[in-house]
């Protein structure tokens, strides 16, 4: 066998190594998904840390800002913050890290400014998944639905001058008794301003091709009842009901959230 033909084998096989050495690597970069996690109120960033961890360590680039006025923003917190500076919230981080193609998954409260920054960014979108999420519609806003406990904190927030409302226990929200303490530590004053505001849509939400919600009946919120009742009945959206979760599925049963993100983004 000539030393030529050696030589081409030799490369040839160095070559196929490195080809079949590169696949897995290009199909996780071809696979790489953007999910942006938009907390409800009382919340911000900090209460998504399971299920990014999880999606980060899937590959996947995982942003979880907290909204003007909220958690690491609280400093923020006046009577100037409205639905549009959340909504901006949104759409800024968008817009200035470029993203595209992402998968948009507000929790609760975070349903009215996602659904209002998606008027913008919509053509930035690939998915969104409501978890247990307000699903307004145009002219709508979040005094209208918000539980009896947010609207009688507001109220008296208000009558004291007081731009935000004080959280309610972790229970509320959770579960996990184990985790109350830390809940509770990071559970910070609701911005009254953005659920006094009437949401402007034009329907920019219906146009995204893959929707899903996620009901967590154990929380009891008429209008996250409806909006499930709604998806069902929409073969555009796909829906999952989590019977054993409290409200805060992220941090209730992290993996399981992540699971489901992953298989419908």
């Amino acid at each position: 066998m000539s030393s030529h033909t050696m030589t081409r084998r030799t490369a040839l096989a160095s070559a196929a190594a490195v080809a079949i050495a590169a696949a897995p690597a290009a199909a996780q970069t071809a696979a790489r998904k953007t999910f942006v996690l938009i907390h409800g109120a009382y919340h911000g960033g900090w209460c998504w840390r399971r299920v990014a961890d999880s999606l980060e360590a899937h590959g996947h680039k995982v942003y979880a800002p907290s909204l003007t006025g909220n958690a690491d923003r609280s400093h923020l917190l006046s009577k100037d913050v409205n639905l549009d500076t959340q909504i901006a919230d949104i759409v800024n981080l968008v817009t200035w890290e470029d993203l595209k193609n992402i998968c948009l998954v507000p929790h609760s409260f975070g349903g009215w400014p996602a659904s209002g920054a998606l008027e913008t960014i919509h053509d930035r979108v690939a998915s969104i998944v409501w978890l247990d999420a307000f699903k307004p519609e145009n002219g709508q806003k979040g005094t209208d639905y918000i539980s009896a406990y947010s609207l009688k904190a507001m109220e008296e927030a208000v009558a004291k001058g007081e731009a935000g409302r004080k959280p309610p226990a972790a229970k509320a929200f959770s579960l996990s008794a184990k985790d109350y303490a830390w809940i509770d530590s990071k559970l910070s004053p609701q911005p009254n301003g953005p659920a006094m505001q009437p949401i402007r849509l034009t329907g920019k939400r219906d146009t995204i091709a893959r929707k899903t919600y996620i009901r967590a009946p154990k929380y009891p919120q008429a209008a996250f009842d409806k909006a499930l009742a709604e998806c069902k009945a929409d073969k555009s959206w796909q829906t999952f009901v989590n019977e054993t979760s409290g409200h805060d599925v992220m941090i209730d049963q992290p993996e399981w959230l992540a699971d489901i993100l992953l298989k419908v983004a």
